[in-house]
């Protein structure tokens, strides 16, 4: 157990990553998950202490660099530390300042030992450290403090992510020094911008080191919000259950409900008092914008289920008379309002998290946190606008869009994706689709080099003869259909030109074929919105999908190409397919779709292709589903990077194995780094039984 905050677990919602815990600090103990308003100056703008307690806050934020500034550290140490200094009798976390200095427009440099600014007060030259940020938070009397990071925008290359990533993991272990044994709490933050295999270097690297919490840093400063959301998966999953987790300066309603989903216990963002300046209420029922004339009338409260002061005691037309003629008391009671919403609906969270009822309330919240100015009575007209958002939904799927790709050129050059709404997964999230598909699937596999070469103008002789087999490519993993099309018309440009003979007979279509698509899903309303909208799926335009929607079968023209759907259950359908020659693994992740990554699943493939050379191709490096494909027997291979992935993975039957190939098997360096991994058990293996251990240690491929 963490000593200095003695954290403990008490629930993890099922089906999701969602967590209830409590930690105690020397002032309270804090219930999770929970948010923090954030009083950089030691105050939250334009709210009294007493609200703050009124709405069950337990944690402020306040900010190290700005508290350095004004009032300066001997304020703090005349005063005895912040609480005393601003009569704050619950707990404190302060930021470092690395953010803030990140956000200095060009006054600013990073070096090895520390980093070097200017005050915006007065211009003098700062140099701050890891140990100095660290002597200021102890000054200052923190609960809880975090190490000095270097942050970066989320959108840099490669190369500037890792050198910052890699300076904040050595400040990080200077930091833990200059805390030595003071009782106060330090959390480690993990960076790395929106590279995925950075942000798992960070959280391992990070969590090596005695914190007492973790914090996911350099967010929100210029990714979209489908990167961001499957950036705090990826850190999440990495992170150890028994220490809190804190996501940095994030965000929205909408946008906790998101993070808690995924597994974060901690947030803080200036959002309930910035937005309420400009006018921003959060309720129940959506956002409402005071500044529309449409409120001017409104006699009833901003929320009628909402307890706080603002609620109780004045109408929204009062409220938005305040904000019309700029009355500051105005700002003042709507950031009381936000901050009471806040809390509530974080209590709410551990509520349904505490009951077992979290994905209903998940489900249901994710959509009306989004909705905005819905106050009053159901709208009928249905406008433009709310069409066309509810065209890009359908089931439990929705399309993404990149930021700026909706209207103008940017709409023609835009490329979709389909997103999970109950996981957040988004399919092919970082690449273009069809981009990934081609590198990953179609070119590593050597789909074209592998086709038979066409036969010469053909003999009469001959007809009547057995058809060369074609090859079988099973797509297990449908989705959006970027890989079955990527194959389709890469074997349709390799064959345009190709020479068939008239003759219609069945023994003369048969010698046709040279690639039997097997493509496997369980739902099809991905493929079906996507198809929705082929301006930005272009690869949907072909008449393939369509008639593969309508028939469960296509066939090219020319009868060199027949594609086929199993709609169903892979586990069960993948008996009723021809043995393939090639496997597209392209499902959802573990976290989604843990069956089909399992031992048992594997073992199954395995007893499918054990007489077939077969090569199984997939998206994942995972350490976990890379053992289960050992201890089923497969020989496993690395596969080549996509996106921010150094690597991904390639499964090889044993005749396959045996045959001339040309991929990389792994070797024993991965087999001593599979033995010290946190990952070792295979997935959906059973710990207890150590026969999947046996099988990897036996395995030929590392005689």
């Amino acid at each position: 157990m963490n000593k200095r905050l003695a954290f403990k677990l008490e629930a993890t919602a099922s089906g999701s990553r969602a967590r209830a815990g409590r930690f105690t600090t020397p002032h309270n103990e804090v219930l999770t998950p929970t948010f923090m308003p954030v009083g950089t100056h030691a105050a939250v703008r334009a709210q009294r202490r007493e609200d703050l307690l009124a709405s069950h806050v337990d944690v402020l934020l306040a900010n190290t660099y700005h508290l350095l500034l004004r009032p300066g550290l001997k304020i703090f140490e005349q005063f005895g530390g912040i609480h005393h200094f601003m009569n704050w009798p619950r707990s404190v976390l302060t930021d470092s300042g690395g953010f803030q200095i990140f956000s200095l427009p060009g006054s600013r440099t990073m070096r090895e030992e520390c980093a070097e600014f200017k005050s915006y007060l007065d211009n003098t030259l700062i140099q701050l450290s890891p140990e100095k940020s660290i002597e200021a938070q102890k000054t200052i009397g923190a609960d809880i403090m975090m190490v000095l990071d270097q942050c970066v925008p989320s959108t840099v290359e490669h190369s500037v992510a890792r050198a910052a990533m890699q300076l904040t993991h050595r400040w990080a272990q200077r930091s833990l020094a200059a805390r030595g044994d003071s009782p106060q709490a330090l959390f480690g933050i993990v960076q790395g911008a929106s590279y995925e295999d950075l942000r798992v270097e960070s959280a391992q690297v990070i969590t090596d080191m005695p914190f007492d919490g973790f914090a996911i840093g350099g967010l929100a400063v210029g990714e979209t919000k489908a990167q961001r959301e499957d950036c705090t998966a990826t850190v999440t999953e990495h992170l150890p259950e028994d220490h809190p987790r804190y996501l940095m300066g994030v965000g929205t309603p909408r946008d906790l409900l998101e993070a808690v989903h995924r597994g974060v216990d901690m947030f803080d963002c200036i959002l309930p008092t910035a937005l309420a300046k400009q006018g921003v209420a959060f309720t129940r029922h959506g956002r409402l914008d005071l500044r529309r004339a449409a409120y001017q009338g409104r006699e009833a409260s901003l929320d009628p289920l909402c307890d706080c002061y603002t609620c109780k005691t004045y109408s929204i037309a009062y409220l938005w008379h305040l904000q019309r003629v700029h009355e500051t008391q105005g700002w003042q009671l709507l950031g009381l309002h936000n901050i009471h919403f806040y809390m509530h609906l974080m209590r709410r969270m551990r509520t349904n998290i505490l009951g077992g009822t979290w994905l209903e309330f998940y489900t249901q919240q994710r959509e009306l946190l989004d909705a905005r100015d819905g106050y009053g009575p159901p709208v009928t007209h249905v406008t433009k606008a709310t069409r066309r958002l509810r065209n890009l939904k359908r089931g439990r799927y929705e399309v993404v869009i990149p930021h700026g790709g909706v209207r103008g050129d940017n709409a023609r050059a835009a490329v979709g994706h389909i997103r999970d709404m109950i996981s957040g997964e988004v399919m092919h999230s970082v690449n273009d689709p069809t981009e990934e598909a081609l590198s990953l699937y179609v070119e590593q596999s050597r789909l074209i080099q592998r086709l038979e070469p066409e036969p010469p103008a053909v003999d009469p002789l001959l007809v009547g003869r057995s058809a060369p087999r074609p090859i079988v490519v099973w797509d297990v993993g449908l989705g959006a259909a970027a890989n079955a099309m990527a194959a389709i018309t890469s074997v349709e440009n390799k064959l345009s030109q190709a020479a068939y003979p008239r003759d219609s007979s069945k023994d003369a279509r048969a010698a046709r074929v040279k690639l039997r698509l097997i493509s496997f899903e369980n739902d099809l309303d991905a493929l079906t919105l996507a198809r929705a909208h082929p301006r930005w799926f272009k690869h949907l335009r072909h008449p393939a999908p369509a008639e593969l929607l309508a028939k469960h079968e296509w066939r090219s023209k020319d009868g060199s190409i027949e594609w086929l759907l199993l709609a169903g259950d892979y586990a069960k359908r993948k008996f009723a397919a021809p043995k393939a020659d090639i496997i597209f693994f392209d499902p959802f992740s573990y976290k989604t779709d843990a069956a089909l990554w399992s031992l048992t699943e594997f073992q199954e493939l395995h007893s499918l292709c054990q007489h077939t050379a077969t090569e199984i191709f997939s998206y994942t490096y995972s350490t976990r589903i890379r053992a289960a494909m050992l201890a089923a027997g497969f020989y496993v291979a690395k596969g080549r990077a996509t996106g921010p992935k150094a690597e991904t993975t390639i499964a090889l039957s044993p005749m396959a194995a045996a045959a001339p190939h040309a991929h990389e098997l792994l070797g024993t360096e991965w087999l001593h780094k599979w033995q010290r991994s946190d990952a070792k058990i295979p997935c959906g293996a059973d710990e207890h039984d150590t026969g999947w251990e046996t099988a990897i240690y036996e395995h030929p491929q590392f005689r």
